[in-house]
C-alpha cells in the first residue's frame, strides 16, 4: 500500500534534484558570461573606440556604423529559428577565445590595428561556440561574417587597391567621354580636357562606394536570398557595378566642368551624384538578382 507513495516521493525528489542542477548550470553560465563580458570590455574598449573614430573620420569606412546594426537585424529576423535549435555549449569555443586574445596581443604589440580588430570578431564567434555550440554558430554564420566588413583594410592593402582603381576609373571615364565625342587626353590618372585637367585622386578611386556596395550586397543576399551561389554572385557583381558607376560619375563631372561650371562640378553635384549613382548601383544589383532568380526558376521548370 505504501509503495506508490514511496515511488511518487522518489520521483518528486528526482525532479527537484534535476531542477536544482539545471538552476546551478544556468547560474554558472551566467556568471561565466558576466566575467567574460567584463574582461572583453576591459580589453577591447580601446579597440572599439579607435574603430568608431575611424568610421567617423574616414569616409571610406563610414559604412562601418551600419554593419553591427545590420548583423543584429538579421539575428532578430531569424530569432524564432535560432530559439528552436538545440544549445550544446562546446569547450572548443574557449580555445577560439584564447586564440582571439593571442591575436589581440600580437596586434597590440605590433601596432597592427587590423589584427586587433579582427580578434574582436573572432572572440564573438568563440563565445557563441562556447555558450551555445556549433549548431547555433552555423545558424549565425552569415551575420558573424558580416561583422568583418566593419574592419578597415590594412593601409598596405588599401593602397594596393586604391591606385589601380584610380587608373581604371580614369580610363573608363575617358572612354565614356570619347564616345560622347568630347576631346580628352589621359595621362595616368589625370584627365585633360580642353579647358582644364581633372586629377582622379584617391577619394575618386571608387573604393569608398565599392566597400559600401559590397557590404550592402552581402546584407541584401543574407536578407533576400537563400541560395549560396546567388549570394556569392551578388557580391562579385558589386565590384564591376561600383567601378562602372564611379567611372560614369567622373565622366559626368568632367562634362559639367567643361561645359557648365568647374565649381558646380566639384561642389554640390560631386556629392549628390555619388549618392544618386550609389542608389543606381543598388537598383542594378536588385535587377541582376531578379533576372538571376527568374533564370533559375526557368531552368528548374
Amino acid at each position: 500500500m505504501h509503495l506508490p507513495a514511496q515511488a511518487k516521493l522518489a520521483q518528486e525528489s528526482s525532479g527537484q534534484t534535476s531542477d536544482l542542477q539545471g538552476h546551478s548550470f544556468n547560474v554558472t553560465l551566467l556568471l561565466q558570461a558576466t566575467i567574460l563580458l567584463a574582461l572583453g570590455s576591459l580589453l577591447y574598449g580601446p579597440v572599439i573606440v579607435k574603430l568608431a573614430r575611424q568610421w567617423f573620420d574616414d569616409p571610406n569606412y563610414s559604412h562601418g556604423f551600419f554593419v553591427p546594426l545590420c548583423s543584429a537585424l538579421l539575428l532578430w529576423i531569424n530569432r524564432k529559428s535560432l530559439i528552436g535549435k538545440p544549445s550544446e555549449p562546446s569547450l572548443t569555443g574557449l580555445l577560439i577565445v584564447i586564440s582571439a586574445m593571442g591575436l589581440l596581443v600580437v596586434g597590440s604589440l605590433g601596432a597592427e590595428l587590423f589584427l586587433s580588430r579582427a580578434s574582436l570578431c573572432i572572440l564573438i564567434g568563440g563565445l557563441v561556440v562556447y555558450f551555445a555550440g556549433w549548431t547555433i554558430f552555423r545558424a549565425v554564420l552569415g551575420p558573424w561574417l558580416l561583422l568583418f566588413l566593419m574592419i578597415p583594410l590594412p593601409a598596405i592593402i588599401f593602397n594596393q587597391i586604391a591606385f589601380p582603381l584610380q587608373l581604371v576609373a580614369s580610363r573608363l571615364a575617358c572612354s565614356v567621354l570619347e564616345l560622347l565625342q568630347v576631346p580628352v587626353l589621359r595621362e595616368g590618372n589625370i584627365i585633360v580636357l580642353p579647358s582644364m585637367a581633372l586629377d582622379i585622386v584617391e577619394a575618386c578611386s571608387g573604393l569608398r562606394s565599392l566597400m559600401s556596395l559590397i557590404t550592402v550586397a552581402v546584407f541584401y543576399g543574407l536578407f533576400f536570398e537563400r541560395r549560396v551561389w546567388m549570394r556569392t554572385l551578388l557580391v562579385f557583381l558589386a565590384v564591376p557595378v561600383a567601378v562602372l558607376t564611379n567611372a560614369l560619375r567622373i565622366a559626368l563631372s568632367a562634362l559639367l566642368a567643361e561645359y557648365v561650371s568647374h565649381r558646380l562640378a566639384e561642389g554640390f553635384f560631386h556629392a549628390f551624384s555619388g549618392f544618386l549613382l550609389f542608389l543606381l548601383s543598388l537598383a542594378a544589383l536588385a535587377g541582376f538578382h531578379a533576372l538571376g532568380s527568374r533564370f533559375a526558376r526557368r531552368r528548374i521548370a
